[in-house]
């Protein structure tokens, strides 16, 4: 999934060095960090938000879990997480990307919300974390840059504890006749130009409706989770399948 021969790996709809795949998302989440939560409610009129509500309540957190936000970014799921876990729970927010980092960071301590959180720049599919580590783990709109998905979905399950799920919310395929042409549309004659006028960079843009495209579908994701081990495992389609909520339990 990670490849398409020992030396290269998809960024987009382009074909790059293996290594350079991981730079170059970098690149891309660095220029777009200060203005990713106003392009994410642009982008999708607001119902972002909504996505990710269904997604939290779908995890079922607890006072007491240890929960843990890959591809945390700007925090949005942290925030609610630490609410939901309390004083004597804990969230891990970890992102590869520094700066998307940092931002989250900034966030919550303007909010006044870090006591129960740590922030850790971390690669999802080598997670420095212990086996058996989190009651859940979530990722959020991250797992389709991830360049080796399937090692990304290991190293999430070693770091489950027995008993734990994980959650993946991500852009998937369309499902309703007709909606993918409306779909393609939007994301490259639209979504680029927004780009530009709003984030100064159309580029960034254009690579994030890409890959997209080359995110597995529904069925193979849930095929990807079972592999790693996860069992129970479903998807909820939203917005006509646009997005998609995968679950899957460690038991």
């Amino acid at each position: 999934m990670a490849a398409t021969d020992d030396k290269t790996t998809h960024f987009g709809f382009e074909q790059v060095p293996l290594g350079d795949k991981v730079r170059r998302v970098a690149g891309v989440f660095d220029a777009v960090a200060d203005r990713y939560d106003v392009m994410n409610d642009v982008m999708s009129f607001g119902v972002h938000r909504l996505w990710k509500r269904l997604a939290i309540d779908l995890c079922g957190v607890r006072p007491g879990n240890r929960v843990l936000d890959l591809a945390a970014g700007t925090g949005d799921l942290t925030q609610r997480f630490s609410r939901l876990v309390g004083e004597q729970g804990q969230v891990v927010a970890a992102d590869i990307n520094a700066a998307m980092l940092n931002v989250g960071r900034d966030r919550l301590l303007d909010k006044g919300i870090c006591d129960n959180v740590n922030f850790t720049q971390a690669n999802a599919e080598c997670l420095p974390f212990g086996d058996n580590s989190f009651d859940c783990a979530t990722m959020a709109f991250g797992l389709r840059n991830v360049t080796d998905k399937q090692a990304a979905l290991d190293s999430l399950y070693r770091a489950i504890k027995p008993g734990g799920s994980l959650l993946v919310l991500e852009f998937s395929k369309p499902v309703l006749p007709g909606l993918d042409k409306l779909y393609d549309a939007y994301s490259f004659k639209v979504l680029p130009v927004m780009g530009r006028l709003i984030a100064d960079d159309e580029d960034s843009y254009r690579y994030l409706a890409e890959s997209i495209r080359m995110h597995p579908d529904q069925q193979t994701l849930k095929g990807m989770m079972e592999q790693s081990g996860f069992e129970r495992c479903d998807y909820h389609n939203l917005a006509g399948g646009i997005v998609a909520i995968h679950r899957g339990f460690k038991l």
